[in-house]
């Protein structure tokens, strides 16, 4: 056989065993908090349309998306995103509803990024959408649901850095910058580059005032007195009105009790275009990425015909779970029993195979060959995760012990 053949493309892989169990579990619990919640689960399609998700909609460069065509020509992608398509199908579905709308999915979304060395291009996410509703108490039960999330994983240390893009939109404004410069602008803000940031300031001779603000950027983070020192650096009404937002959701988020996890990032931007007010990022020990992120994008949904403000998060759950792996946080998962039988106890062990399994047992029915020992069949159990072995032998008795 090909050897070729029986190994994925780069950046996919096969998840299988033990950690596909885990990961399972994982999934569950995370799905647990969205329902407490009261949201509602949605399914969008793996691939739509690439209008659903081009440039204009503020998402990914169409260079990091998978791209493929239909029949008819059609220039389709798997979804780099789950955003859009939620607001997409939120347009044609409840285009009629104003109160608000509490939706949650689970997928995989897929980035084709050449960049991305030994890591992964397809990621399974959990996420929640609140729909019609433009409140700071709307963000910040967006925010306590990540932090929900993250408890119910079994994380005991983590933070969720928020910032606030419609302060840094405001100076921006201030500044008069073209679409090129603003562009250069954040990306030396978002990765924390003092030097180059100082360096380009210099070269767009900008008032004192906003070049001031510009330049501390990238040490604008910390806790609830980073709002207070802002409020002294501007007088930009955008901008303040940014920050006035950013205070009312933390103290949404104090009556929670989960202000000791929230910190203040507004140096913190994002390559997605449609965010409009607050942004979050939540981190933890044990991988070098955010692992939940999200943020308010009140005018995505106007794209696709209706006008209604949102927030959302998404939680990319193998960062999650390679997280807790490196944490050293186990995650339980049910054990199971084998049910040996030897050769002529068949019709027996399956009829009571059939009454443990109605009890809720998970129960694996296996034949015991007489040439295989039983040392073989506890080497099976430690590698599938069972726990225990129930034999039921030729004269009709039945040892049971726990698998080693």
């Amino acid at each position: 056989m090909n050897q070729r053949l029986l190994h994925t493309p780069q950046g996919v892989r096969d998840i299988y065993g033990s950690e596909c169990q885990k990961k399972n579990v994982l999934k569950d619990r995370l799905h647990q908090v969205l329902k407490h919640y009261g949201y509602h689960d949605i399914e969008t399609p793996t691939f739509e349309f690439f209008d659903i998700f081009n440039h204009e909609k503020g998402t990914v460069s169409d260079t990091e998306m998978y791209k493929f065509f239909d029949r008819n020509n059609n220039t389709l992608v798997l979804r780099p995103d789950m955003t859009p398509s939620i607001a997409r199908s939120v347009a044609k579905y409840y285009e009629d509803e104003t109160l608000p709308l509490r939706l949650s999915y689970l997928g995989n979304t897929y980035l084709n990024k050449t960049n991305y060395q030994g890591k992964l291009t397809e990621f399974t996410q959990i996420g929640a959408e609140l729909v019609n509703d433009n409140s700071s108490s709307a963000d910040a039960e967006i925010i306590a649901m990540i932090a929900d999330s993250f408890l119910a994983a079994g994380l005991k240390e983590f933070r969720i850095d928020i910032g606030q893009v419609e302060f840094y939109k405001g100076l921006v404004e201030e500044a008069g910058l073209d679409q090129e410069d603003e562009e250069k602008l954040r990306d030396l803000i978002e990765n924390k580059n003092s030097f180059g940031l100082e360096k380009f300031l210099e070269s767009l001779s900008l008032p004192d005032s906003v070049n001031a603000v510009f330049l501390s950027f990238t040490d604008l983070y910390g806790g609830r007195e980073i709002l207070d020192k802002v409020r002294k650096m501007t007088d930009n009404v955008r901008s303040l009105k940014a920050i006035e937002r950013l205070e009312k959701v933390f103290e949404i988020l104090s009556a929670y009790g989960y202000d000791k996890y929230i910190s203040i990032d507004l140096g913190m931007l994002t390559q997605y275009n449609y965010y409009t007010g607050v942004i979050f990022k939540g981190y933890t020990y044990g991988t070098g990425d955010a692992i939940a992120k999200g943020g308010r994008y009140d005018s995505l949904l106007s794209q696709f015909g209706k006008e209604s403000p949102s927030v959302g998060f998404v939680i990319t759950i193998d960062e999650l779970l390679l997280a807790l792996e490196r944490q050293q946080i186990g995650i339980p998962t049910e054990e199971g029993m084998l049910f040996l039988f030897d050769r002529d106890q068949e019709r027996k062990a399956i009829k009571e195979a059939s009454i443990l399994r109605k009890e809720g047992k998970n129960l694996t029915l296996m034949k015991k060959y007489e040439e295989r020992q039983l040392s073989e069949y506890h080497s099976y159990c430690k590698a599938y995760g069972i726990s225990e072995i129930l034999y039921l032998k030729s004269d009709g008795t039945t040892d049971t012990w726990k698998a080693e």
